[in-house]
């Protein structure tokens, strides 16, 4: 069974390819594909989440090559630009490693690239003991509210977080916490553009360090006032700021810029 898939906008225009983050599937895009309805927008659900919840056992080689497969198929010879948050972004790495002139324009948001083998170990535990409390309201909402989902959505989120399986969870907590920057990651030719928010974790911020000085193409970003999911926090900002960058390379104002 091939990966879920929603298709928005204008068909004739450049392909833009949205990569949602672990634990949510693809309506965190919501107000992107509204946006940029002067786009042909696909939301993609990774591997056992969302409308994908039936495919294969989920990895990020595996998502990254049936994504880059998707983009060969759909688009055509039109310039291809993808967004990927968390999860979707460290997808979006190791597609730009299988294939480097695939993707014109690459937007990694928020990628983990430094493992940790301690915090691997404890996952499997951690769920084990924890899983049971996604059932509680209270609780999702206290987890919806650190990813900054607004109320309009949590249904939606409450929902898949009780359809997906333990296993699944740790899966997916597994891979990201063990990706690191392939080494063909040097070879992408298109223009990538890293951001992290202020507010993030240290390992966050060093991670976008790293993937800026693992590409020449890499420009990156840091975001002020901002957490973990800049595109559910602020949209408007989010989307203003991939709009002017891919038009004429521009960035907000007040990012501090990381060399």
């Amino acid at each position: 069974m091939g990966l879920h898939y929603q298709e928005y906008g204008d068909k004739n225009a450049p392909l833009m390819v949205f990569l949602h983050g672990g634990g949510v599937s693809s309506w965190m895009w919501d107000k992107q594909v509204r946006y940029f309805r002067h786009y042909h927008c696909i939301t993609i659900d990774l591997p056992e989440q969302g409308g994908s919840k039936s495919t294969e056992n989920f990895t990020i080689q595996l998502s990254a090559e049936k994504i880059n497969e998707l983009i060969e198929k759909i688009a055509n010879g039109k310039k291809v630009i993808v967004i990927g948050f968390s999860l979707g972004a460290q997808i979006a790495i190791q597609m730009l490693s299988i294939n480097p002139s695939l993707i014109d324009y690459a937007f990694i948001n928020s990628a983990l690239v430094r493992p940790s083998l301690f915090v691997r170990k404890m996952i499997k535990p951690s769920i084990k003991l924890t899983f049971p409390l996604v059932e509680n309201k209270t609780f999702s909402k206290l987890q919806a509210k650190t990813l900054y989902i607004e109320e309009e959505y949590f249904e939606t989120y409450y929902k898949e977080t009780n359809q997906m399986k333990s296993d699944t969870l740790i899966r997916i907590l597994e891979e990201n916490m063990s990706f690191e920057i392939p080494q063909d990651f040097k070879k992408a030719e298109g223009q990538i553009l890293v951001t992290v928010g202020e507010k993030e974790k240290a390992v966050m911020k060093k991670s976008a360090i790293d993937i800026v000085s693992n590409n020449p193409n890499c420009t990156g970003i840091i975001i002020p006032n901002a957490g973990h999911g800049i595109s559910l926090l602020n949209p408007d900002f989010f989307n203003k700021m991939i709009e002017k960058w891919i038009e004429d390379g521009t960035l907000p104002q007040g990012v501090v810029t990381i060399t």
